[in-house]
């Protein structure tokens, strides 16, 4: 139709031939031989051009011919000189392939809405600025062989939340966690007492969100709270309480909080009891003739040490369960820990963990309910860095499932 209207519309107008000669060089003139009438179409032909100079004096355009003197099979047309719509459309349907292509990486969701990992920031202060809030997501290298995260995954999050709740304070000095006025004065947190309540560990997938905050613990000391619940359903999972207090990094003496530190934390501090209550019962030094359980030549290794130079204290934790017994860590979970730091821990310190089991017989531990131990951890000299005491209480059933249960829901 294109090509019939095309056709119609100079039919009005007989078709021109022209044919362009010129004899004379630089005459500027051209003669036109005679015009051709034909009914299939207008055809032109054009062989007139204006004739060149070099240097001044004009070129002999005699024996050279144009492109529209070579002969064609095809006599170019109205039709034929329009473009080539294939290969115009092949070009606009790779460009809209592409698009699309990049469209749906950016658009991209998963499968499953429980899998979806977001990359998390270092959190946010809520309430007043008095409570720091962070989300983590539960990775497949920090669960274990009960496809619950450990407890050394949990001790992690509360670490990180604390050192990113100083931080978004604007209260980040030289050193873990030390103010600008602790770096002065060449001073540091230690932690002297931690408990942790576990009611429910978070799974592979899980996103758990933590808050924390921070009060007063007598004259020298400062209580640091923690609440980690299901950022899905709110279900409280952990709950823990610590205390800490300043050392000097230099002598590494205990010292009392400076006016102008005690200055800088106390804005933050939070008027509130702790979020657990505290365990008053005595933690008592094991010997060897208490002990049930002993693991010796515990060694600390480069990366067990924090930029304080000390053993961090979650290490502590995996190692009081190095002497925990093996029927307890395969049909019980850790529920309820307490301890209580009494040295720190160097590079070159060689350590001793000793565990005793409270209450249940020791041939029969899979089959009882709720156990506890008693723990400590010494150096080989018998000076004492960590007393501690665990509960345990059985294991869900949903627990018990064999790992290749992951594998398959992998596939």
């Amino acid at each position: 139709m294109v090509a019939s209207a095309a056709t119609s519309s100079f039919s009005l107008v007989p078709s021109l031939s022209v044919d362009v000669k010129s004899n004379k060089l630089g005459s500027g003139s051209a003669s036109f031989g005679g015009i051709k009438s034909n009914s299939g179409g207008m055809q032109v032909k054009a062989n007139a051009q204006a004739p060149p100079r070099t240097n001044g004096s004009s070129v002999s355009l005699e024996n050279m011919k144009t492109e529209n003197d070579v002969p064609s099979s095809h006599p170019r047309t109205f039709i034929n000189q329009l473009p080539d719509w294939s290969m115009l459309l092949a070009a606009i349907t790779t460009m809209f392939l592409a698009a699309e292509k990049q469209w749906m990486m950016l658009d991209w969701k998963p499968r499953r809405p429980d899998m979806l990992v977001d990359p998390f920031g270092i959190g946010k202060i809520v309430q007043d600025g008095f409570v720091f809030r962070q989300n983590f997501s539960i990775r497949s290298y920090e669960i274990g062989a009960d496809r619950t995260a450990s407890i050394e995954t949990l001790m992690n999050h509360l670490q990180e939340t604390a050192l990113n709740h100083v931080k978004s304070a604007g209260l980040l000095g030289d050193g873990f966690g030390s103010t600008p006025e602790m770096a002065k004065k060449n001073l540091i947190w230690v932690v002297t007492r931690m408990q942790v309540l576990v009611d429910c560990y978070p799974t592979w997938g899980d996103v758990v969100e933590v808050d924390t905050w921070v009060s007063a613990s007598g004259k020298n000391g400062m209580r640091r709270d923690w609440l980690v619940c299901d950022s899905k359903t709110g279900e409280t999972l952990t709950r823990a309480s610590s205390v800490w207090v300043m050392m000097n990094k230099m002598t590494r003496r205990l010292s009392k909080i400076p006016e102008d530190v005690r200055g800088e934390i106390e804005p933050y501090f939070v008027n509130s009891e702790p979020v657990v209550a505290e365990d008053s019962r005595k933690l008592p030094k094991l010997d060897d003739n208490m002990a049930d359980y002993v693991c010796k030549g515990l060694t600390p290794r480069w990366n067990d040490l924090d930029v304080n130079q000390h053993v961090n204290n979650v290490k502590y934790i995996g190692w009081i369960l190095e002497s925990a017994p093996q029927p307890i860590l395969e049909s019980h979970e850790l529920s309820a820990l307490t301890l209580e730091y009494r040295r720190e821990c160097g590079r070159d310190n060689v350590l001793q963990s000793l565990s005793a089991v409270s209450g249940a017989g020791i041939g029969n531990l899979e089959n009882v309910g709720k156990v506890e131990c008693q723990h400590l951890l010494r150096l080989e000299d018998g000076a004492e860095v960590v007393r501690g005491r665990t509960e345990w209480r059985p294991k869900c059933a949903n627990n018990l499932v064999n790992m290749g249960g992951i594998a398959a829901e992998i596939a």
